[in-house]
């Protein structure tokens, strides 16, 4: 058994989906001059796919913590400190479900547009 989680795989990769990839995913999207819908929707499903990732890592390192002797991962993963670290997740995955339906929503307008001009006599 290791000393501290903080030198575990898991915190690391908790650190990497928290921090580095939805801050170059924020990047890629708000820096980009030109980009597919379909891209938009992959980064989008991507925030919320690290969302759920985040949650199972902070589960486990709450366990793990539990079982190792450093004190200090009782304090940071163990007490109400944790639940400040769910709020990243909740963020992650409420800016990717936004990102997702304003695809969402500009395809189902621009058919509905589509619709209408093949379809003029239709109501609906």
């Amino acid at each position: 058994m290791k000393s501290s989680v903080f030198i575990e795989f898991y915190f690391w990769m908790l650190v990497a989906c928290s921090l580095v990839f939805p801050v170059l995913i924020y990047f890629a999207l708000l820096f980009k001059r030109a980009i597919s819908r379909a891209a938009i929707l992959v980064l989008g499903m991507t925030l919320v796919a690290i969302s759920g990732v985040d949650v199972f890592l902070l589960q486990s390192l709450q366990t793990m913590s539990k079982l190792s002797p450093s004190l200090l991962d009782d304090v940071v993963f163990n007490s109400e400190v944790t639940i400040g670290f769910y709020l990243l997740p909740a963020l992650f995955a409420g800016v990717g479900i936004d990102v997702i339906s304003h695809v969402l929503i500009r395809h189902l307008d621009k058919a509905q547009k589509t619709f209408h001009r093949e379809h003029p006599h239709e109501m609906g």
